[in-house]
This record gives C-alpha cells, sequence and structure tokens, in this order.
C-alpha cells in the first residue's frame, strides 16, 4: 500500500498518522503538487495529495483515503459507529482540513514554502493570519477539550488526528500554542505530536527544514 505526498502537507500527516494509529503498513513515496509522476497521476488525476494505491485500487483525498482505510481496517476503530460521536469526529475533520490548515496554510506556505520554492512570500499575509485568524480558533479547541483529553468518546479518534495535523504544520511555521493562554490545548497539542505515529514524520520534517535553510 502506497500513499503519494510529502508528510509536510498536513493531509498526507493525517493519512500517515491514521494508518500508524490503525497499525496498517504503508510506503509514503513523496511527490510534489502537480507532480507528473505516471502512478501518482494515475492515483490523483487532478495532482493533489494526498493519493493511495492498494493493488490495483487508487483513491485520492486524505478524507476519503481515510474512511476507505477505516472500512477496510475495521479494528482498531477510529471512527466511531455512535451516531453523535460520529458527527462530531466528521466535524473535527472538517474543521481541521478547512479551518485550522485553512488558517495555518497562510503562514506556512509564506513562511517555508515560498522560500523553499524561491517564489515571492506575503509575510504580511502570515502575520495577519497569525495575529487574527489564529487566536479564536485556539480558542475554540481550548474550550471544548474535554477533561480526558480526547475529543471525542474519551479516545483517540480521527477527530483528534484530524486536528493535531495542523499544529505540526504551525509549530513549522514558527507558532506555538502559549499554554498560559491555552493550558489545556498545549498540553494537548504535546501529547499528540509525542505519539509515534506523528513524532516520526515531524522529526524527519524538522530536520529536512532545518536542512533546507541552512
Amino acid at each position: 500500500m502506497i500513499v503519494y505526498g510529502s508528510s509536510l502537507s498536513p493531509f498526507v500527516r493525517k493519512v500517515l498518522a491514521f494508518a500508524a494509529e490503525k497499525g496498517i503498513a504503508v510506503d509514503n513515496k513523496p511527490v510534489s503538487p502537480g507532480s507528473d509522476d505516471p502512478d501518482f497521476v494515475e492515483a490523483s488525476p487532478f495532482r493533489k495529495m494526498p493519493a493511495l494505491r492498494d493493488g490495483d485500487f487508487t483513491i485520492s483525498d486524505s478524507s476519503a483515503i481515510i474512511h476507505y482505510l477505516e472500512a477496510k481496517y475495521p479494528e482498531p476503530a477510529l471512527i466511531p459507529a455512535e451516531p453523535k460521536a460520529r458527527a462530531r469526529t466528521i466535524w473535527y475533520d472538517e474543521f481541521g482540513d478547512t479551518i485550522l490548515c485553512g488558517c495555518g496554510a497562510k503562514m506556512f506556505f509564506n513562511r517555508i514554502v515560498a522560500p523553499l520554492l524561491g517564489r515571492p512570500a506575503d509575510l504580511e499575509a502570515a502575520d495577519k493570519a497569525e495575529r487574527d485568524e489564529l487566536p479564536p480558533i485556539l480558542d475554540y479547541i481550548e474550550g471544548v477539550i474535554p477533561e480526558s483529553g480526547w475529543l471525542v468518546e474519551d479516545r483517540i479518534t480521527l477527530a483528534d488526528i484530524a486536528v493535531a495535523t495542523g499544529f505540526a504544520n504551525l509549530s513549522h511555521a514558527g507558532s506555538s500554542v502559549d499554554p498560559g493562554r491555552h493550558p489545556r490545548l498545549a498540553a494537548y497539542v504535546e501529547r499528540m505530536l509525542g505519539r509515534p505515529s506523528f513524532s516520526l514524520w515531524v522529526e524527519k520534517e524538522s530536520r529536512f527544514l532545518g536542512q533546507s535553510a541552512a
């Protein structure tokens, strides 16, 4: 089973962490968005990351891939069956993809990706996103983390994976959670990104970015 895409993408990392938490062995084949790699294009006709190949089956989009993996490998269940818990999990997946990562992308692209590609960076847009857009998002997550430390059903689910992956990119972009203002969230992020399913990829990414900046 092959996952195409760089783990620097929060969506690729989400799939890789989800597979790891399920105990599913996958090979990661790094490709760039828009790559002409024929195997990647077959799996992702619009050249978006991530994409998956499982034998003769191919599919793209992180949520589609994750629902495929959950259906094929139902244990341990990372998408709850109980209706309300499932709805909350799907909400957090969407929240992570669009709201958290949408804000984080403005920082990550302009501070990290654009310089790597030799393209103009809009640092003012990155600073504005961190100053104006990010704090309400952090306030929201701080307020919804239960005492258990898990977003849904007092156990790890896709909800946690989908939210945590965005914080890896925020960290790479130089934005950290202030434990004074958001103590529960700061502890949550540290614990989630410290899990083996995330830490392997985050450490590799940090080394790559450090070498690229040297």
